[in-house]
């Protein structure tokens, strides 16, 4: 009798498992703003929003870090990045295991994060958006756009996940 449609497995060898199925949560979502103080507060609320949305598995410690991570990012390209970039993306992307925040601005300077120094008030966002991702399991880095841009993004596992972040776009 032949079996159509099965590869026979060689004895003592199960045949492979077939790829989960996509969970309800994956997917991609972008929004713009204008590259204004006002859009910090909003791009952490729509995060948040569409995280309870879409009924993403994330703990308060990781949702915590996610809306610092985007607070940080959001007011880096507000601040530095408003003048050649008046409107700012920010994009989420939800995988199975993980999570991925980016914010792209439409200037060529890539950040770097400065030393900790007491007499300033600021330029240690860069540095906080890194020390929370990596103590979290996650990777942090800048890209270039095509369009002479940057995205800066973030991607962190999701609590359980069985495996590591994606890797740069």
């Amino acid at each position: 009798m032949e079996t159509v449609g099965r590869v026979p497995s060689e004895p003592g060898h199960a045949p492979p498992a077939p790829p989960p199925p996509p969970v309800a949560y994956e997917g991609v979502w972008r929004f713009t703003a204008p590259a204004l103080d006002s859009s910090v507060p909003q791009a952490r609320r729509a995060v948040r929003d569409l995280l309870a949305l879409q009924r993403v598995p994330v703990d308060e410690e990781l949702m915590a870090s996610l809306l610092l991570i985007v607070s940080e990012l959001v007011t880096n390209a507000v601040r530095h990045a408003a003048l050649l970039s008046p409107e700012i993306a920010v994009e989420v992307s939800l995988g199975r295991d993980w999570v991925r925040v980016a914010v792209e601005d439409n200037h060529p300077y890539r950040p770097v994060a400065l030393m900790a120094d007491q007499g300033r008030t600021g330029g240690r966002g860069l540095l906080l958006v890194t020390a929370v991702t990596e103590e979290a399991g996650g990777v942090y880095d800048v890209e270039h756009t095509a369009s002479g841009g940057k995205v800066v993004w973030a991607a962190l596992p999701l609590p359980g996940a069985a495996t590591s972040p994606p890797p740069p776009r």
